[in-house]
């Protein structure tokens, strides 16, 4: 597949998809008929509205590196199946409407593999330890995205497996971002609900993946830590630049607003 074909890999957050209007849509649905589409969904915000339990704090656990993660039992992956259902079921909706030819792939029915969870959770003040049925995304096997053409959609819920075969919770813009590395993807978009990175409140329009490291390791908290570690990973399995930002996709790709990380470069602008 020619680069100018190759897959857009697009990750939509859970929390902004409720925001996005028909004239957002309709761009990618544009993006879509000249290069084939690879979504990646998050479900946050509909598995908050799915059950009261959700926006409890004791449901969000940290890791021994300040990550955060979904305590993740049985019950809650058959509470993300059914948000994810229903969330896939509209996506697919509207850029059907649009003309595009789509379908949704569960991450678990081949495409993702997840590494080993850790054990110890910090559970607000309290280090304990208990099964979280997560995992960091390992590989990603491309096979069911083969042969993709201008005018197809895929749309990826980031279930994964692990090395016991067992169904896992895992990080979308981590899952994003190995996935944009299989296909041969030369960027990675993040659609979140913020504009820009902001570091020391200022927003950012270039950084290179090396400066960004720093932050993220230094000052970078909550979803954004998250996005700039997947922003690094799809640097480092081939991707050229990531770009994360809540405007079109077209917008973002052409870096007219939103901020974009390249391999190369080590300052911000």
């Amino acid at each position: 597949m020619s680069t100018d074909h190759a897959p857009a890999v697009v990750k939509l957050g859970g929390s902004c998809l409720d925001g996005l209007d028909g004239a957002w849509w309709d761009d990618l649905a544009e993006l879509g008929r000249s290069r084939p589409l690879v979504l990646v969904h998050g479900w946050s915000k509909p598995l908050r509205e799915h059950h009261a339990r959700y926006r409890e704090p004791s449901a969000i656990l940290r890791d021994r590196y300040g990550n955060q993660s979904r305590w993740t039992t049985p019950e809650v992956i058959e509470d993300i199946r059914t948000v994810s259902a229903r969330l896939g079921a509209e996506v697919l909706d509207r850029l059907e409407r649009r003309g595009l030819e789509a379908a949704r792939l569960l991450g678990s029915d081949g495409l993702l593999t997840a590494g080993e969870a850790e054990r110890w959770w910090w559970q607000g003040k309290q280090l304990v330890e208990l099964e979280n049925l997560v995992g960091p995304v390992r590989e990603a096997d491309p096979t069911l995205l083969k042969g993709l053409e201008p005018g197809q959609a895929r749309l990826v819920t980031p279930l994964a497996r692990n090395a016991a075969g067992r169904e896992v919770n895992t990080d979308a813009d981590r899952a994003a971002a190995a996935l944009a590395g299989a296909v041969g993807a030369p960027e990675l978009v993040l659609v979140t609900d913020v504009a820009h990175l902001l570091i020391d409140g200022e927003p950012v329009r270039e950084i290179g993946a090396e400066a960004a490291a720093a932050f993220r390791d230094k000052g970078a908290t909550g979803g954004m830590r998250k996005k700039l570690r997947a922003a690094g990973e799809a640097l480092e399995r081939g991707a050229g630049r990531v770009v994360i930002g809540s405007a079109p996709v077209s917008e973002l790709l052409a870096g007219r607003t939103g901020t974009v990380i390249e391999r190369t470069g080590g300052g911000r602008s």
